[in-house]
């Protein structure tokens, strides 16, 4: 099975086409979600969404839906869930738009999915020899993806939430452990810790 079979893709918006040149040409202002809010590991960060100011009224096709996976379709090539707090964003075109068929594939496996290694490598491979790799709908469309029932989706995902909350939770330690490192070897050189280790 391929992706184009159980998902429709489309790319995002072409910003320059809209974008009001001047402040009397603003008829709407929009969040955008740009490769700054979005980390190598498919998780949005806590930066701020750039403001769009548009010279029209923009489609809604254009924006996050509940549900919808986006991709970067320049390297890393990383994928993102939207869930319902990441609605309403306007997606450019370096990233896709992947609406998941629910009855087969949840959304957020896909997402899982398309950030693992072998499909990272295969859009990849099918990008080689040009001289700014990034990949396209056409391309997107033909990443093979095995079938599996929803219940093991569902497995996997739980099992990447938990990954991802023990990479924070050791990330959180290893900063810990560098404050007291360096609170301890500053005391050490001005000389406050020295009867306590000799």
């Amino acid at each position: 099975m391929l992706l184009g079979d159980i998902a429709e893709i489309k790319t995002g918006m072409v910003l320059t086409r809209k974008k009001a040149e001047l402040s009397t040409d603003v008829k709407a202002t929009y969040r955008l979600i740009t490769l700054k809010n979005v980390t190598d590991n498919g998780i949005l960060n806590d930066e701020p969404f750039e403001v769009f100011q548009s010279n029209d009224m923009l489609n809604p096709s254009h924006f996050t839906e509940n549900g919808d996976v986006l991709i970067r379709l320049s390297y890393p090539h990383t994928a993102i869930y939207i869930n319902e707090a990441m609605t309403g964003l306007l997606v450019p075109s370096y990233f896709a738009i992947i609406t998941v068929n629910p009855i087969k594939f949840l959304p957020e496996y896909v997402a899982w999915y398309l950030n693992t290694g072998e499909v990272k490598k295969e859009l990849e491979r099918s990008q080689a020899g040009s001289r700014i790799p990034s990949t396209n709908k056409t391309a997107l469309s033909t990443i093979p993806i095995e079938e599996i029932p929803l219940s093991k989706q569902q497995v996997i995902i739980n099992l990447y939430h938990l990954h991802q909350r023990e990479k924070t939770l050791y990330l959180q330690l290893i900063e810990e452990k560098e404050k007291l490192f360096m609170a301890l070897t500053k005391k050490m050189i001005k000389g406050e810790l020295k009867e306590e280790l000799s």
